[in-house]
């Protein structure tokens, strides 16, 4: 009954942890198609950026204010592009790091309830072997005990024999006196 409580709530344990790992991956999953749409986005910034450094408007071909100023305004949303990913990524790294200490807590706890049965498993043997000793100590002084019934059944019946024969024997031999 123990056994079959202890795979019943093992199995239900199985399928919370199954229905975790599936629900961390796909956010997991979420985080990184994000990063790898804010990836490409900075990556045509800076295309953009690379082209604003070779556009010049200026007189003798010569880059302006302006054009510096639009190439530093790509370039800082390139910076905060920048810093975003980075906070994804952290967030993206927290999702790792929790799913692999959520799977190691797990292990723990599956190892912990392996080595608990275990020990109920060898609490039951050492039991088991302890009645089996009892059992074949109190066999064999059941087998002593028949024994010893069974001869002082027989001196019994001799004794009563022989008081039965001997009470015969007088009795006949009284019997012969008188005649």
């Amino acid at each position: 009954m123990k056994n079959l409580w202890l795979f019943v709530s093992l199995l239900l344990f199985s399928t919370g942890v199954f229905a975790q790992i599936n629900a961390d991956s796909v956010a997991y999953s979420k985080q990184r198609n994000k990063i790898n749409a804010m990836l490409a986005a900075r990556k045509t910034r800076f295309s953009q950026y690379d082209t604003s450094l070779t556009k010049r408007s200026g007189i003798f071909h010569l880059q302006t204010k302006n054009d510096i100023r639009r190439s530093n305004e790509i370039l800082m949303d390139i910076t905060e592009t920048d810093d975003e990913i980075f906070i994804e990524l952290k967030k993206l790294f927290d999702y790792r790091t929790s799913q692999l200490n959520t799977t190691a807590f797990q292990k723990k706890q599956i190892e912990n309830s392996a080595k608990e049965a275990e020990k109920s498993r060898m609490a039951y043997m050492a039991t088991i072997n302890r009645f089996r000793e009892q059992n074949e100590t109190l066999q064999a002084k059941l087998d002593k005990q028949k024994k010893d019934f069974e001869n002082r059944q027989r001196i019994y019946i001799i004794v009563i024999v022989l008081t039965f024969t001997s009470i015969l024997v007088l009795l006949l031999l009284k019997r012969k006196r008188k005649a």
